[in-house]
């Protein structure tokens, strides 16, 4: 059990906004990540979700990054793109969930929580997180903020790493959710913040040059 930013008890997570798919979220330290490298592209809880739907493919409770790293690419491609699929782009996503496992196996014995567990200070969780493949500094920090806010892991400097995710009391992404109000909070926030960097990019486009 850990405490979140309110102060209240976190025994599970709320992103997928489905009981079992979350309790394996709050519980899975790979199933949490997954669900992370996921989320793009799709709705969050869709995103969040495929973690419990491709554990229940395989036969089980929980991921085994081992067992993922091995798996043969084409079985484990299929297992994305059985309907419903696990994501808009289930080919391209699967491949990258075996990637993230076999550099967790080869990098951390695949123990994902081993990525968080001894990380000298936010700074160098940071630099963990962006070394694994599909996370970009973005999508590092946003993770750094959900483990942090609601997981508990908390090294010297980590809202600092996290960047204006880690801000106590925003609703900048998913480390933000923690129920049904939240989410809405934090899918208006996305939609502000896209339709703002689509007229600033408009803004700077420029008009039809001059003819001499």
């Amino acid at each position: 059990m850990t405490t979140s930013d309110s102060g209240k008890d976190v025994t599970t997570l709320h992103i997928a906004q489905n009981p079992e798919a979350d309790e394996l979220l709050g519980r899975s330290p790979l199933a949490a990540l997954v669900g992370m490298l996921l989320d793009q592209q799709v709705p969050m809880e869709w995103a969040f979700t495929g973690p419990y739907t491709l554990a229940e493919r395989m036969g089980s409770d929980d991921l085994d990054a081992g067992r993922i790293a091995a798996y043969d690419p084409d079985a484990f491609t299929e297992l994305f793109t059985a309907k419903p699929a696990l994501h808009r782009y289930p080919g391209s996503m699967a491949k990258r969930v075996q990637q993230l496992c076999q550099y967790l196996v080869a990098e951390y014995g695949g123990d994902a929580s081993a990525v968080w567990r001894d990380a000298a200070n936010g700074a160098d969780l940071l630099d963990r997180l962006k070394a694994l493949p599909g996370f970009g500094t973005q999508k590092a920090q946003i993770f750094l903020a959900l483990l942090g806010k609601q997981l508990g892991v908390r090294p010297p400097g980590w809202r600092e790493a996290a960047g204006p995710y880690g801000e106590a009391g925003s609703h900048r992404s998913v480390a933000d959710i923690t129920g049904p109000e939240s989410l809405v909070e934090v899918r208006a926030y996305k939609q502000e913040a896209k339709a703002a960097a689509k007229k600033a990019k408009a803004a700077k486009k420029p008009g039809t040059p001059r003819k001499k």
